[in-house]
């Protein structure tokens, strides 16, 4: 399914009526999938089968996004509802004391869900965009999750090489990539590829995958497209191009973990989440029994 062109849809101002029929389709969207991205939401909206599409361009999404924000303020979605990894605070944790730690902390424990895998995994994905809707499946199965923001900086390849480079682990990386499929998308990839494995040992076996976007998924999928940039010289075998986001959320997310989980034991997350249970009230009676003194 082709998005109709931005000259197609009306351009003029919208009315109450129609305004409010756009922030229902919003919602309704919301409801359905969430956290989504505005970008996201902006690609559902452009849909020609809705009662209120809005054009394809810089001047829909910026709509769209006028509207998340009025919802949001509003209180008729929640903020969560929408993700955003673009700004980040960073804060400094203190604790009464050790039982307050731990009480507090016992939380975060997490078993290996990857000891009895045959791999380990990590996800590179091309924007914070498309990063901050994979990130709670990310943290669930405890792959790590990187961000490039386009053409990732050398510093930043170097880190997470050396991650792997410290480690003990022999066993083979499975990097999963998420990316535009466009002139410029399809050779972040490359480059990303090409330095992680001009860093990563010479011993470390990596198996570099894209798996989103590809030619098959925007057929797949019927993912909205649009011409190449003219004079975009690079990568002239793409007749057309499609943004990462345009791929519903919901779809991504069960796409990642499709090929996360088939890397993973069969029910290593149930096992995971059972010793986890078990563990987190260890931790609480220790904390309990450092606040009491007893420790």
């Amino acid at each position: 399914m082709k998005i109709k062109r931005a000259s197609t849809i009306k351009r003029d101002r919208r009315t109450k009526t129609r305004m409010a029929q756009l922030d229902e389709q919003i919602i309704a969207v919301l409801r359905e999938d969430h956290p989504q991205s505005v970008r996201h939401v902006f690609y559902r909206m452009t849909d020609p089968r809705l009662g209120e599409p809005v054009e394809k361009s810089d001047r829909g999404y910026r709509h769209v996004q006028a509207r998340c924000v009025a919802l949001r303020r509003s209180g008729l979605i929640p903020y969560h509802w929408i993700a955003d990894m673009s700004r980040r605070g960073y804060f400094v944790n203190t604790y009464d004391d050790a039982g307050d730690f731990l009480r507090r902390m016992g939380h975060l424990y997490r078993a290996d869900l990857w000891r009895d895998s045959d791999y380990r995994c990590e996800v590179w994905a091309e924007s914070r965009s498309i990063a901050s809707v994979i990130l709670d499946d990310c943290q669930e199965l405890a792959v790590d999750l990187f961000p490039c923001g386009g053409f990732s900086s050398l510093s930043f390849i170097h880190e997470a090489a050396q991650q792997h480079n410290a480690s003990q682990d022999t066993r083979p990386l499975i990097v999963l990539y998420v990316g535009d499929y466009d002139p410029a998308g399809v050779l972040i990839d490359q480059s990303l590829e090409r330095e992680l494995r001009e860093h990563l040992r010479a011993d470390i076996d990596m198996d570099f995958r894209r798996i989103a976007i590809n030619e098959e998924q925007v057929e797949q999928y019927e993912l909205p497209t649009k011409p190449r940039k003219e004079g975009d010289k690079r990568s002239q075998h793409l007749t057309y191009t499609v943004e990462a986001e345009a791929m519903p959320a919901r779809d991504l997310r069960a796409l990642l973990r499709l090929h996360v989980e088939t890397l993973l034991p069969e029910n290593a997350l149930h096992v995971a989440k059972v010793a986890e249970q078990s563990e987190r009230r260890h931790i609480a009676k220790m904390a309990g029994l450092f606040q009491q003194g007893a420790v």
